[in-house]
C-alpha cells in the first residue's frame, strides 16, 4: 500500500494541484495525508483549504491553521475543527500524524535535536509504527527500532523569506519505506532521503 504525504502547503494552490495529480496518476497512492499548515504566506489560501476539504484529505492542524481567520464560513470551520493529532492504521501499520510534535503544533522535530532513543520512546508511547510530522520545512526520514519518523518537507514553490524544500513523499506500508520527490523535477526520480 502507498500513502502520499504532504505538509506545509502554505496557500500554494498550484503546487498542491501538481502534487495531488502526481500522487494519484503517477504514483497511484491509496491514501493521502497532510501534516498541516494549509495556509499562511501563500497566494491562494482559500483555494487550498477548499480543495483539501472537498477531497476529504486527512489533515492535522498546523500552527498557521490556528490563525486562519477571514475565510469563508465553511473553510474557517474546517480549519478550526482540524485535530492537533491523528492516528490511523494502514496495512497493519499504525500511523500517527501531527504538525510539529505530538500534542504541539508550534515546536518541530529536527534531526540534530533528537536521538534514536527519544524517537524509539516516542513511537513506543504513541503505539505507532510511523510518526509523520511537518513544520520544519526540512525533509526527514529516520528509521529506528520501533518504526520510522518522516517529514515530507514543505510543498510550496513561491518565493518566501522562509526556506522551502518543495517536496512531497510516498510511504510504502507495511515495509515502512519512504520516497521523497521534488515538485520542480520529474516525478520518476526520487531525491535521496535525508
Amino acid at each position: 500500500m502507498k500513502i502520499g504525504l504532504l505538509a506545509d502547503i502554505h496557500g500554494d494552490y498550484a503546487a498542491l494541484q501538481t502534487a495531488l495529480e502526481r500522487l494519484e496518476h503517477f504514483h497511484h497512492v491509496d491514501h493521502i495525508l497532510c501534516a498541516g499548515d494549509l495556509v499562511g504566506r501563500g497566494p491562494e489560501q482559500e483555494k487550498v483549504v477548499e480543495l483539501i476539504r472537498q477531497r476529504e484529505i486527512v489533515t492535522v492542524k498546523g500552527n498557521h491553521d490556528e490563525w486562519g481567520y477571514g475565510f469563508t464560513p465553511e473553510n474557517g470551520a474546517f480549519l478550526r475543527d482540524l485535530p492537533i493529532n491523528w492516528q490511523g492504521n494502514f496495512a497493519g501499520s499504525s500511523v500517527f500524524m501531527c504538525h510539529g510534535k505530538p500534542g504541539n503544533n508550534i515546536w518541530g522535530l529536527y534531526r540534530d535535536h533528537v536521538s534514536d532513543t527519544l524517537l524509539n520512546m516516542m513511537l513506543g508511547s504513541l503505539r505507532a509504527d510511523v510518526l509523520v510530522v511537518g513544520h520544519t520545512h526540512v525533509p526527514m526520514y529516520i528509521r529506528v527500532a520501533n518504526g520510522v519518523v518522516i517529514n515530507p518537507g514543505s510543498l510550496y514553490t513561491f518565493d518566501s523569506i522562509r526556506v522551502t524544500s518543495h517536496t512531497y513523499g510516498v510511504l510504502h506500508v507495511p515495509e515502512l519505506q519512504f520516497e521523497l520527490f521534488d515538485l520542480t523535477t520529474e516525478p520518476s526520480r526520487p531525491v535521496p532521503n535525508p
